[in-house]
């Protein structure tokens, strides 16, 4: 093998070169979309301010795990992120894993913690909450065994080595170089940079020296929500997992593109698109949520136990909206009603202004009828504040 094969062998490391220029207007943008969805969120009560940051922080919680393959129940975890937020008025009572329980306790750190210095002693703890309930990993320490940390694919037999990390040895040395880069270029820092160019040379830096026997891509995209928060001097609620988990081919194979390189220009642009489609993701998410809320808050006297079964399942689908729209079979399938019931109720619910019937027949569908809880701070408006922008 090349001697000075991987980035970290190369005689820049890690001093990564990239075009300012490139970055920059990305930065700009940034800046505006996460005032907007900090905007919104202080327009809220706190009551709301509080059930929306826990419906974003389990998404994001949900998708930074799935990313690495671990799947979770969301109910169950943001069950366990309610009860870390001491919200313990809305916590339901539901049975948690011991990996569930383990990533509330990260996601309350971070969010707790985003103002203080990076140390070795938050990244052990971070670790030891992700492990919990995984045994086979040596939790809350860096990693120490002597063979390379290897990034494979392909048959057992013949594996594709698509990275290897620095050695066990060296790990000590790299990440007191990584902790301090990470406090001299916080904001108030002796070389601050900006929160796009800081949040993705962390991660990539981070990753490149994968410190931990496994967590590592999780605990990267949690220092990306940490340099955002300290950017913008409050908890910021982000969406990059849950765009990154989109598209996670994109993700591991710009990754693998930039592993012999210094020059992170195509990363970095890359990644900074991807934080900006996020916080754009959040502002659409916040809205959904809050006229989610006004919608429940018009609704409750208008809707059975059956009927409210259904539409939080189609809320649950976010955005996007169920596929297909609803069917008088989904509506069966859901609650397992009679066919006379559920033409009963869906005819109710039409009547009621609260679905919007579509088609005939077979063809017949039902939406949600959300017009009427736009909320201030609508798409709309959003697309022409972002239209008002100077180049």
């Amino acid at each position: 093998m090349n001697s000075k094969k991987w980035n970290w062998q190369q005689d820049d490391w890690p001093n990564f070169n990239y075009d300012k220029n490139k970055i920059d207007p990305l930065e700009q943008e940034y800046i505006q979309e996460a005032g907007i969805s900090f905007g919104i969120m202080k327009s809220l009560p706190e009551s709301d301010q509080k059930q929306l940051a826990v419906e974003l922080i389990s998404d994001e919680a949900l998708n930074t795990s799935e990313i690495e393959g671990e799947i979770f129940n969301r109910d169950s975890l943001q069950s366990s992120i309610m009860r870390e937020f001491g919200l313990a008025e809305i916590v339901r009572e539901t049975r948690t894993t011991p990996g569930e329980r383990g990533i509330a306790k990260m996601m309350k750190e971070l969010y707790a913690e985003y103002q203080h210095s990076l140390s070795h002693e938050m990244l052990f703890s971070w670790h030891d909450n992700l492990m919990l309930g995984n045994p086979k990993i040596k939790a809350g320490k860096y990693r120490t065994y002597k063979e390379d940390m290897q990034v494979i694919s392909g048959r057992i037999d013949k594996p594709k080595v698509h990275f290897v990390a620095p050695p066990s040895s060296g790990i000590p040395q790299e990440m007191n170089q990584f902790i301090d880069w990470f406090n001299r270029t916080a904001p108030g820092g002796k070389t601050p940079l900006p929160p796009l160019t800081r949040a993705g040379i962390a991660h990539f830096y981070f990753v490149t020296i994968h410190p931990f026997e496994d967590g590592n891509g999780r605990i990267g995209r949690a220092l990306v929500t940490k340099v955002l928060s300290q950017s913008m001097k409050n908890p910021v609620l982000t969406a990059v997992s849950c765009r990154i988990n989109q598209d996670k081919k994109q993700y591991y194979k710009t990754l693998n593109a930039q592993n012999k390189s210094n020059e992170i220009t195509p990363y970095l642009t890359y990644f900074s698109k991807t934080i900006l489609e996020s916080q754009q993701a959040v502002v659409e998410k916040l809205n959904f949520l809050i006229v989610k809320t006004k919608f429940f808050d018009a609704h409750t006297g208008n809707i059975n136990y059956r009927q409210k079964k259904v539409i939080l399942r189609i809320f649950r689908e976010g955005p996007k909206g169920f596929d297909g729209s609803l069917s008088a079979k989904n509506y069966i399938a859901i609650t397992k009603a009679s066919k006379a019931t559920a033409t009963r109720d869906l005819t109710d619910l039409v009547e009621t202004g609260v679905l919007i019937k579509t088609g005939k027949l077979k063809s017949t569908r039902y939406e949600l009828n959300l017009a009427p809880f736009n909320c201030a701070f609508n798409i709309a408006n959003y697309n022409t504040t972002k239209s008002h922008k100077t180049d």
